[in-house]
């Protein structure tokens, strides 16, 4: 996977997890647990998170969710952050404009294709997205294995042809994880754009104004229910707000190949999160297609951090490598970045 750099001081997501806002201060508490206790803390937010959304669905509907939680998170972005709005080009808008497009595309796949089959594995076929993503700008030979191991762990999901699952599910995950991969790319440059956290916020802006008509549509007056109001702004706390502070803290510490590492056990946090919250229990088949999954997503993070220590000590790079993709810069499932 995509590491990001550490050279910049945006706030923009890993390829693993969404942008995360600017903190003001480090709060002692948070700091105490560690770097790599807040980027699990973060994880856990995000996955149960997306496990309550799916509690929230026959309330409101998966559009219906996903219209909450952005409409809340981009209230408290806008108001913690209180982004600039003078003073960007038309280059800037355009960027932040089509990062907000992304961002609400991912999060209504990834919704609706939790409302079909079962988080943990719809995080994992998500997580595929950024994995490619990886592999194809990094045109190693050493990745074409972590290509196929990912693949060989698909192969296992679907029982050899995804008959056990529901296919519009299964292909709406898969959706999600092509806008996961167009997300990385996206906030890599609003970050670039725009100070601190403004470009998140602006994004999360414009998705949530798109996404508000489908909300409507598909919900209509349930959005106006105070409990189903309440339910969605916790969802937009645990799944965007709280972890994108715990994975800033958390990187200001932690080198950034390890962040990615651990964003890589998203899936199996998910399929936990599925069982405790959902009963969604994985079969023995299930659980091993989700661990190759993982295992192919750390092979690419430490491939790539091999690669660039061999650049550090001037040892000369593999020929089949190419010039490196874009910086994503350091800190989410939505996601997880992710949606979840």
């Amino acid at each position: 996977m995509i590491t990001p750099s550490t050279s910049q001081p945006t706030s923009t997501p890993t390829v693993a997890s969404v942008a995360a806002p600017a903190a003001t201060g480090a709060p002692g508490r948070l700091g105490s647990l560690g770097p790599v206790g807040l980027v699990l803390a973060g994880g856990i937010s995000v996955q149960f998170g997306g496990a309550l959304a799916v509690t929230l669905m026959p309330r409101a509907g998966a559009l219906g969710v996903v219209t909450l939680r952005l409409l809340a998170a981009a209230v408290i972005l806008l108001v913690v952050c209180r982004p600039r709005l003078r003073g960007h080009s038309r280059s800037d808008w355009g960027t932040v404009i089509v990062f907000g497009i992304t961002m609400g595309a991912m999060n209504g796949l990834f919704y609706e294709a939790v409302d079909r089959i079962p988080l943990g594995l719809a995080v994992t076929l998500e997580v595929l997205g950024p994995l490619a993503l990886s592999v194809l700008a990094s045109r190693r030979l050493i990745n074409a294995l972590w290509a196929g191991l990912a693949l060989g762990g698909v192969f296992l999901l679907g029982g050899g042809d995804f008959s056990g699952l529901d296919p519009v599910g299964v292909g709406l995950a898969l959706g999600a994880g092509a806008m996961w991969a167009t997300y990385i790319i996206f906030s890599a440059r609003t970050g670039r754009r725009f100070p601190q956290a403004d470009g998140l916020a602006l994004a999360m802006a414009v998705a949530a104004l798109l996404f508000l008509p489908l909300g409507i549509a598909g919900a209509g007056s349930r959005l106006l229910d105070p409990t189903t109001v309440a339910l969605g702004s916790s969802v937009a706390v645990l799944s965007s707000v709280l972890p994108y502070t715990l994975e800033l803290l958390a990187l200001r510490r932690l080198p950034a190949h390890t962040f990615a590492v651990l964003m890589s056990l998203e899936p199996a946090i998910a399929a936990t999160a599925g069982f405790l919250v959902l009963g969604q229990a994985l079969s023995a088949t299930q659980a091993a297609a989700v661990a190759l999954v993982i295992a192919a997503s750390i092979g690419a993070v430490r491939s790539q951090v091999g690669r660039g220590r061999q650049a550090a000590v001037g040892v000369q790079p593999d020929p089949v490598v190419v010039a490196q993709p874009e910086p994503v810069v350091g800190a989410q499932p939505e996601g997880n970045g992710s949606a979840s």
